[in-house]
């Protein structure tokens, strides 16, 4: 964040000083982050006192201030230096749906004006030459974001988001760890209501925008897919005439976005029709893609490091937002080559020590996603085109939240296309009405004899892996956050595990 005193936070907030006269908070500067974890906090920095599952963040101001930071914002007094917002004050749409645990709305105070924060900040460095890029769809976002700042870091300093922080805690919490040192601020924007892209978008203006897909994510929450279609237009239509959208050209819903948004239209795909295209799309055995990228009448040959064939499409956005900043196609290939994953549990591939190679995509899951990780699985498993499909593919798979009335058809889909595909073993994770479709669509789809299996909870499929992987099996762990699997995804790596380039990866949750 750029420097800035609790007397000019409180202005821009319009919060009112606790526990500080007006000449010292005139002098008290705020050089360090702004941090919703009192654990994260630096020298110099700003705590945000929100509600949370267990505990009050004001009960922890105190103790923030005495770890360094310099104030407080609040939506009370706390004892020490604060700014403090009042609840009443929150407009209705200030982002209290992120906060579960907010009955007297202290935190949707705070959270509306730690927006109105950053867009301050945000709005200062634009001024001074910060290009902030904005990336939506239904799924891929955080894959995308990660190729995103790869592809930029050439260019000059990003900021990105950790994990998906795309929300209205942690979009705002993003924007202010830009600088005046920053040349790139990489957004990631999720919805779980119309609106939100719409008001993301109002903290920090994009000039480059991607929409990567429109999908059946959030699908409860929006009701149609049309309505999500709708949502995810915000974007683009945030981006001002002098500015570009990057438009997926394979998902017609994307494409049509193009009629909605003042600003120059780039389109990605698969066709030569696109202005940035990927032709000759192959995978190797670790279901990697390889392709080559056109774009302005030039062309080079890419290899990427993530996995899976729909990062193709995730690789195309991200290309196509560093040329229009100024990266050359030798660069985009470089940066593209050695842009791993980034961000925990999605698609993180790795080996241990008996040959048993897990496929960490645990964070989330929604039907589109589930689909692309049950391909990779089976095209690992297979051993890519030319594969003599020896080696045992398993799918562990969790429930996909927030499907509505859709939730029983979906996840009836995914069991019947685990079958489909050739999975060798398929073990649902959940009792619930969802899991048991799952598992049923499995069973109903005829091939299979018991190889689909039903087991209550992440300590039972644990136990049921311990017995029966066998060197050389290859594992699949995927579902929606709120199923617990990223937990079993870890155990049964054995806390490290080799990745595929050699490197001893491990985890620590960005958000503490």
């Amino acid at each position: 964040m750029i420097a800035m005193s609790l007397a000019r936070i409180a202005e821009i907030v319009g919060g009112e000083l606790a526990d500080v006269s007006a000449e010292d908070a005139a002098s008290t500067v705020v050089t360090g982050s702004v941090e919703f974890d009192s654990r994260a906090l630096t020298p110099g920095g700003l705590f945000l006192a929100l509600p949370g599952a267990r505990s009050d963040g004001h009960d922890f101001a105190a103790a923030a201030v005495a770890a360094g930071a310099v104030g407080v914002l609040a939506a009370r007094p706390v004892g020490v230096p604060a700014v403090v917002v009042r609840p009443d004050d929150a407009p209705a749409d200030s982002g209290a749906s992120v906060l579960e645990f907010d009955a007297d709305g202290s935190g949707a105070a705070v959270l509306a004006a730690l927006a109105k924060l950053a867009a301050a900040v945000a709005a200062e460095l634009v001024a001074g030459g910060l290009v902030v890029v904005g990336v939506t769809g239904s799924s891929g976002k955080t894959s995308t974001k990660d190729l995103l700042a790869a592809v930029l870091a050439p260019l000059g300093s990003v900021i990105a988001p950790p994990g998906s922080f795309n929300n209205e805690l942690g979009h705002p919490w993003t924007v202010l760890r830009a600088t005046a040192d920053t040349d790139y601020l990489v957004l990631e924007m999720s919805a779980r209501h119309r609106g939100n892209i719409a008001a993301l978008a109002r903290i920090a203006q994009p000039s480059i925008a991607a929409v990567l897909n429109v999908g059946t994510a959030h699908l409860g929450e929006f009701g149609s897919r049309e309505a999500i279609a709708e949502t995810k237009a915000e974007l683009p239509q945030s981006v001002p005439a002098s500015g570009v959208v990057i438009l997926n050209a394979d998902d017609p819903v994307v494409d049509a976005m193009a009629a909605t948004t003042a600003a120059r239209v780039v389109r990605v795909g698969r066709s030569s029709g696109a202005d940035v295209w990927a032709g000759d799309v192959v995978l190797d055995d670790l279901a990697r893609a390889r392709f080559t990228l056109h774009a302005g009448g030039a062309s080079t040959e890419v290899a990427l490091a993530v996995h899976g064939d729909h990062q193709v499409s995730n690789a195309l956005a991200a290309a196509a937002v560093a040329l229009e900043c100024g990266a050359s196609l030798d660069q985009v290939r470089e940066a593209l080559a050695s842009a791993g994953p980034v961000s925990q549990h999605r698609m993180q591939i790795g080996t241990r020590a008996d040959g048993v190679t897990i496929v960490n995509d645990a964070y989330n899951a929604n039907p589109d996603s589930m689909r692309a990780g049950l391909k990779a699985l089976a095209w690992m498993a297979r051993g890519g085109a030319d594969g003599d499909g020896r080696r045992r593919s398993w799918a562990v798979l969790g429930e996909m939240g927030e499907l509505g009335d859709d939730a029983i058809a979906e996840h009836d889909a995914i069991g019947r296309l685990a079958v489909r595909l050739d999975v060798s073993r398929l073990v649902v994770v959940g009792t619930g009405r969802a899991m048991s479709a799952m598992h049923h669509g499995a069973v109903m789809e005829g091939s299979w004899g018991s190889e689909s299996v039903m087991v209550d909870d992440v300590d039972a499929a644990l136990a049921l892996l311990g017995e029966e992987l066998e060197p050389g099996d290859v594992v699949l762990v995927k579902a929606s956050k709120s199923a617990g699997l990223a937990a079993l995804a870890e155990k049964l790596a054995g806390g490290q595990e080799r990745s595929d380039s050699g490197n001893v990866t491990s985890e620590q949750d960005p958000t503490g």
